[in-house]
């Protein structure tokens, strides 16, 4: 059975959530009558205060570090392997060291920029809902690409308060370009539940693991940074990290290895800098302890690494064999036929690009791949098929859903093979395969939008200054590209043409 116990050791118990980890950040705070003495240098981080600089020297001066201890609380049990755990002396080496480092060599990042007062609620509330902003959209996506779009995000909502009034289309059009819109969604489905809440932002991982979207990573991430809070947190760069220090050669993904992993960085984490820690294991991993390339010469804690020690003993160990790599679930291979549809203005003979033509888009369901965004009129395919049965599944697709019938209210002026793309998913390979049907409707646009019964799905008609400005997602956009370009080429072809024959005309007269 578990049971509680005092300890002047590190955490030796298991993976930890939400109430427990919550009750041992209190335990462990700095700001307990027993605390923490604090292992970390005098040297700063590049946003402290002098006067924070000044104190942090004279605790470490006033407590040696063979003097400090650590309040912690254990959760026992009988199966545990004291051997796969860090002994008390590589804790203290690996925080020391990290820190240190971190103080250093951390990147500047706008979502690590702090204000003066951190202690004001205030101030936590904003930093907190920073740090979200960043640990989503930095999910499957490389840090210089999210820069830019989180400045641009603070910028239009600069706080919790702000994104809540957003509507989800200016939402997903904000995030276009960054895939995996669903964590779009639930950020503004996690602003808007907190601030009806009136409660303030949640500032302990159990609350915050009620947020839709946020997981273990997240809030321990917020928790940690934002509120101070000693949990840990584990991503893609921390498993790299500790596998590598303990030689962890079991498989990563698994759950059992993923609670050890847990447990480990549970017991690294420093409980008067838990935030800095937590960054400072993720920076190492992101920028030292690379996947392919690591610079185990600069890491900070090499003297702990337990593969770095054996591969120098064995040369058939190479540092990068840890954590092993596991084989990716296969990919499905889907096919589409997307349709780029322009509907020209007025009834008479003009000229194909007018000015007051229309784009038909429609919005995926609310629920599924891509939910909820705008995209062009698509069809799946069970099979390869050829041009002319591609056509007849987009024909059916267009009259049951537009009733749009080159038979009945409208005719055909131009419908062209544009080509095909091959578009990657996380989990699924789409061929896509490109068309421009440009068409003339009998009676005019205003006519027959009066007749159309939009029933269940969502579809708008958008002119090309409209289109080019939404927040498309890459697919999509790449589909319009090409109707684009192959629009100019046919333009600039004509041109040719006509310059041709027009010179063949003055070379007869003559």
């Amino acid at each position: 059975m578990t049971s509680l116990v005092w300890s002047h050791k590190p955490l030796l118990g298991p993976y930890l959530l939400s109430r427990e980890l919550e009750i041992f950040s209190k335990l462990v705070s700095c700001r307990s009558v027993l605390g923490t003495h604090n292992y970390r240098s005098s040297i700063p981080a590049m946003d402290e205060t002098t006067e924070k600089r000044q104190m942090r020297k004279q605790n470490k001066k006033r407590q040696p570090l063979e003097e400090k201890t650590t309040l912690t609380l254990l959760i026992t049990n009988p199966e545990e392997d004291i051997e796969d755990l860090f002994s008390e002396n590589e804790v203290k080496q690996i925080r020391v060291s990290l820190l240190e480092w971190y103080d250093e060599s951390q990147r500047e990042l706008p979502w690590r920029q702090r204000s003066e007062s951190e202690s004001d609620s205030g101030e936590e509330e904003k930093r907190a809902y920073g740090v979200w902003v960043s640990e989503i959209m930095l999910q499957q996506t490389r840090v210089q690409t999210v820069i830019e779009y989180y400045n641009r995000w603070m910028k239009k909502w600069p706080s919790i308060h702000h994104l809540s009034q957003a509507s989800l289309e200016e939402v997903n059009e904000m995030w276009a370009g960054l895939g995996y819109y669903r964590r779009a969604r639930f950020l503004l489905e996690g602003a808007k539940m907190i601030v009806d809440g009136g409660g303030g932002f949640p500032n302990t991982v159990s609350a915050l693991l009620k947020v839709p979207g946020i997981g273990n990573y997240t809030a321990g991430a917020i928790a940690s940074i934002a509120f101070k809070e000693a949990v840990p947190v584990v991503d893609g760069n921390v498993i790299r990290v500790l596998a590598r220090l303990k030689s962890i050669s079991a498989n990563p993904k698994d759950s059992l290895t993923v609670k050890k992993f847990w447990k480990l960085a549970a017991q690294l984490v420093d409980p008067c800098w838990p935030g800095d820690f937590n960054q400072s294991l993720m920076e190492l991993g992101a920028t030292v302890c690379t996947p392919l390339n690591p610079s185990c010469v600069s890491c900070p804690v090499s003297g702990q690494c337990r593969v770095l020690s054996m591969s120098k003993h064995d040369s058939s160990v190479l540092v990068t064999d840890y954590p092993i790599k596991v084989e990716k679930t296969k990919q499905r291979h889907d096919i589409s036929a997307a349709c780029v549809v322009e509907i020209l203005g007025g009834q008479d003979g003009s000229e194909i690009n007018q000015p007051d033509s229309r784009f038909l888009l429609v919005k995926r369901p609310d629920e599924g791949l891509l939910a909820g965004l705008w995209e062009f009129p698509s069809v799946m395919l069970d099979e390869e098929v050829d041009l002319t049965r591609r056509r007849k599944e987009v024909d059916c697709f267009l009259k049951k859903s537009f009733s749009l019938d080159s038979k009945k209210n409208c005719s055909i002026v131009s419908r062209e093979d544009v080509g095909e793309f091959v578009h990657i998913f996380s989990h699924i390979r789409l061929k896509v395969y490109v068309e421009l049907l440009i068409l003339r409707l009998k009676g005019g646009m205003n006519d027959w939008l009066e007749k159309q019964n939009k029933g269940t799905m969502a579809w708008k008609c958008v002119d090309n200054e409209a289109l080019s400005n939404m927040g498309l997602t890459s697919g999509v956009r790449k589909v319009y590209t090409m109707v684009e370009k192959f629009k100019q080429k046919g333009s600039t072809t004509n041109s040719i043409s006509s310059r041709k024959r027009t010179s063949s005309k003055k070379l007869r007269c003559s």
